[in-house]
């Protein structure tokens, strides 16, 4: 056969598969939020390559907030548009939902993420070196810590600024987690975020070894996680055909139509579906650092930098149960009597795990992960409750949560001795006497995680037990509340250390912040006491975006 014979065959082959491919429609202007981040990531890394590094910090500094408002607008405009609302549907060839629950997480990453850039951007704690102002993380990433190169790039005033770009990344990933409607795109998006975190938590300037130990667990049990989320992705795509979230679903109801004889095959075959399940849900549980999968939170929470810890401890919390609550009210609403029981179990071992091994804690940064892990458990008791209300109280549970988190990180990078950041908690002693203003305002975030009335901690956690009482899970609520008061013990132990012990004369100072840090504790105390005072408003916000499009 002659090579144009071959060629016309090719040809009328595909001019006959033509109207069988579909030219993929985009619908940009709805993941505008996701777009400008991911793009002004990109741009970063070209101010890395082009910019003379004595431009590249405030270059970066400047892109980074203007990018992560300008994506916040957008999820505003969204939003007024309806788009969370009468017009919630599915994008990107139904990769994407633009609904309620997908506009609100957003909005809370943004703003979040706004705050963390300012702790992040923060120079003047550190005594200057060499002439020159520092920052939390390291001068110069490549080098061997305690090395020549390392003091020569100390000396030379270097400074690590593509954590900018490596953040806005890991943001990226997280607006379009909560947000995915099929499997793949799940998978992608959390790649997408924890790589750039995992090169974070190496990066701190002082304690090296320890941030570099951090970051290998966190890489290595990442990695372990991520292996379970893709085997049970695989499963369900064996179980259903598909990896939309709404194909599964029908499967799992039994309401599919057209079902091929391949498909009959495997949809009787209810181990595919549970073990695909639970392996989906191990790989989500691990991001929310619940009970027993919360391991890698203490060593990589307190190993961090601690700017990185307070985004990762706000805004991943965000993305993930973004993520867990999608599956399971989208995916697997069919399948409820199997996985509430089990997440039963789970929430129980969580809320009273994380307060119990708070109390033996003797670092301010471990005692604060394991506090994040109770609160993963007080979270997961509403996303039990299988309800609406359900939905929007962990929706405004997250939001709260996570400027109370960011402020009470940025709190504690003031703290400082010889060696950096005062973590140890001896050293706290006496902080009232010293800096009563600073003192104070850790006071305030400590109760609102103890869920003190009149702090953002008190609605939050409120709202999640109401809504699990209403769902049938009032035995859970009961363990809430006692692990709640134990969870008090802990925090309140720490106010007493601040205000009725002595200070040590070789205890730490309190270092004045720029108006970065000053800024991003104030945020945190503003939302801490309207969301406590006057949270009304939120709360119906968080209902009304309480819907998952289908």
């Amino acid at each position: 056969m002659s090579a144009t014979v071959v060629h016309s065959l090719w040809t009328t082959a595909a001019a006959d598969g033509i109207d069988k491919i579909p030219a993929p429609t985009i619908e940009y202007a709805q993941l505008a939020p996701t777009l400008i981040v991911a793009g002004a990531a990109v741009l970063g890394i070209l101010i890395e390559a082009f910019v003379p590094r004595k431009g590249r910090y405030y270059a970066q500094v400047f892109l980074s907030v203007v990018a992560l408002a300008a994506a916040f607008a957008a999820v505003v405009a969204l939003a007024a548009g309806g788009y969370g609302t009468t017009k919630k549907h599915l994008a990107a060839m139904g990769a994407i939902a633009v609904d309620g629950p997908a506009l609100f997480l957003q909005g809370t990453i943004l703003l979040a993420s706004i705050v963390a850039v300012f702790t992040f951007a923060e120079r003047r704690l550190d005594p200057e070196s060499h002439g020159n102002r520092l920052d939390s993380f390291v001068a110069q990433a490549a080098a061997v810590p305690g090395s020549e190169s390392e003091k020569s790039a100390v000396r030379a005033g270097f400074t690590t600024t593509e954590v900018f770009p490596l953040a806005l990344f890991a943001v990226a990933g997280m607006l379009v987690f909560p947000a995915a409607n099929d499997l793949l795109t799940l998978f992608i998006a959390l790649e997408v975020f924890s790589l750039p975190l995992y090169l974070l938590c190496a990066l701190a300037r002082r304690k090296r070894l320890m941030s570099q130990e951090a970051a290998v667990k966190y890489f290595l049990l990442g990695a372990f996680s991520s292996a379970f989320l893709l085997f049970g992705i695989a499963l369900l795509y064996g179980y259903a055909g598909s990896v939309s979230y709404a194909r599964i679903a029908e499967v799992v109801d039994g309401t599919v139509q057209n079902i091929s004889p391949t498909l009959a095959d495997t949809m009787g075959n209810d181990v595919l579906l549970l073990i695909g399940g639970a392996l989906l849900l191990m790989g989500l549980l691990f991001k929310v650092g619940a009970v027993p999968f919360h391991m890698w939170t203490p060593d990589v929470y307190q190993g961090a930098p601690t700017p990185v810890t307070g985004f990762m401890a706000a805004a991943t919390k965000v993305a993930a149960f973004g993520a867990l609550l999608r599956l399971l009210y989208v995916v697997l609403p069919g399948l409820s009597w199997d996985w509430r029981p089990v997440m039963w179990a789970v929430v129980i071992v969580t809320m009273l795990g994380g307060a119990i091994v708070a109390i033996t804690q003797t670092d301010i940064k471990r005692l604060l992960a394991y506090s994040s892990i109770a609160h993963a458990g007080f979270i997961l008791a509403g996303v039990i409750a299988a309800t609406p209300e359900g939905i929007s109280s962990v929706l405004f549970y997250l939001g709260a949560y996570s400027f109370v988190t960011i402020g009470a990180f940025a709190v504690v990078t003031l703290v400082r001795d010889a060696g950096g950041e005062a973590t140890h908690l001896s050293k706290w002693a006496g902080l009232g006497r010293r800096s009563p203003l600073v003192a104070a305002v850790f006071a305030v975030f400590l109760l609102a995680f103890a869920g003190i009335p009149l702090t953002s901690g008190f609605s939050g956690k409120f709202a999640v037990f109401k809504a699990a009482a209403d769902g049938g899970a009032g035995a859970l609520v009961v363990v809430g509340v006692i692990a709640s008061a134990i969870a008090a013990f802990f925090y309140i132990r720490v106010i007493v250390l601040m205000f009725f012990s002595e200070p040590r004369p070789e205890g730490p100072t309190v270092a004045v912040p720029s108006a970065l840090t000053s800024v991003a504790i104030g945020v945190g105390v503003v939302v801490t006491l309207v969301l406590g005072v006057a949270p009304q408003y939120f709360l119906d916000l968080a209902s009304q975006a309480g819907g998952f499009v289908r």
